[in-house]
């Protein structure tokens, strides 16, 4: 279907579309790999790639749309393609090609115009924007996977070990519990540094009294889950209880405020409102969210300067901040499906403040 859409796409019989990024490869034939290149022409698509690939490829791809070909000579392969269709115009993905592999190609097709416009690009990621229900099914897991490692985490954690060691370790519980690998470099903030909103885990041991940011995610068949809780060692002050209420305050509004054609924009300002009327909203200091998907950061932006209506099928984070320079920050993340009335949460672990 996704490849239909592509051809579909394409302006005239003699136009083709070159998909060379992971991630689009991935999302049009179900096989994810940095090796390999999908030609698609309104005759068909074309997933050339070498032996090391070639059988698993081939099991992979079931579109019958699609033919998987033996990779020899790249170049020359491609061209009897584009010769035998007389393809005169190719779209390429303008954020994956550099500027030499783009110079090669129009060295070695001269006759052929390549559209370097970020049309295709562009295209692709509106077609990635609303998630099929299997897609939801896959995030889902990932984020499943997720919150089985949080919760074993939390029975091993103790004041004394260093952000690199809580991260380690609940990166490894993710792949032992069936992640494919993390959605990203795992955040472990404790005490000032988690007023740092993407803190790099440091050898710093958590103290007693400590706030520490945990933000992480599984991957599953390609799918990313993303989720943030903030959880204190020992006992937090008056003011840390205001600020961690005020944030999952700002994290449940924001919630509620999402349905079908709301924009991004209302959303991100329901969160800023709320953290306003706590008097901490000048510590938010980065946008309310973004999509997840194939990719961890994915269209839609949901922040204050984001241009986009919410539609069915999106699935977006929730992740208000407040951040005390110089003292520590709280952080609550949870995914999201948007549906007509409302949205479908996808994180089930609890809210409320853990203390460790």
């Amino acid at each position: 279907m996704n490849i239909d859409n592509v051809i579909a796409w394409l302006s005239s019989e003699h136009d083709a579309a070159l998909i060379t990024s992971e991630v689009s490869k991935r999302y049009l034939t179900d096989f994810g790999s940095e090796d390999g290149t999908l030609l698609i022409t309104k005759q068909g698509a074309y997933f050339i790639i070498d032996a090391r690939y070639f059988e698993h490829t081939e099991r992979q791809v079931t579109d019958p749309l699609c033919k998987v070909i033996l990779q020899k000579e790249l170049y020359d392969q491609i061209g009897e393609i584009l010769s035998a269709q007389r393809i005169q115009n190719i779209y390429i993905e303008d954020e994956m090609l550099t500027v030499s592999q783009l110079s090669a190609l129009k060295r070695r097709f001269s006759g052929i115009g390549f559209d370097s416009s970020n049309r295709l690009s562009d295209y692709m990621k509106q077609m990635r924007i609303i998630k099929t229900d299997e897609e939801i099914a896959c995030i889902t897991k990932a984020q499943r996977i997720a919150e089985a490692a949080f919760t074993k985490l939390l029975s091993s954690m103790r004041v004394g070990q260093t952000e690199k060691q809580i991260a380690a370790a609940l990166e490894f519980m993710m792949l032992n519990l069936g992640s494919d690998g993390v959605s990203f470099p795992t955040i472990a903030a404790s005490g000032v540094n988690s007023a740092c909103p993407h803190a790099v885990p440091t050898d710093k041991p958590v103290q007693e009294g400590d706030f520490l940011t945990l933000d992480f995610g599984a991957t599953y068949k390609g799918y990313h889950s993303d989720m943030t809780r903030t959880v204190v060692f020992g006992k937090p002050t008056d003011e840390m209880k205001n600020i961690y209420n005020a944030v999952w305050g700002s994290n449940t509004d924001a919630i509620k405020a999402i349905r079908a054609d709301i924009s991004c924009k209302l959303v991100d300002n329901v969160a800023r409102s709320t953290l306003d009327a706590w008097g901490y909203e000048q510590y938010f200091t980065h946008g309310l969210g973004h999509g997840v998907g194939l990719e961890i950061h994915e269209n839609p932006s949901v922040s204050s300067r984001s241009g986009t209506t919410l539609h069915e099928g999106m699935v977006i984070t929730i992740e208000p901040g407040v951040y005390i320079p110089g003292k520590y920050g709280v952080r609550i993340e949870d995914m999201c499906v948007v549906t007509k009335d409302g949205c479908n949460i996808i994180t089930e672990t609890p809210k409320t403040l853990i203390y460790i």
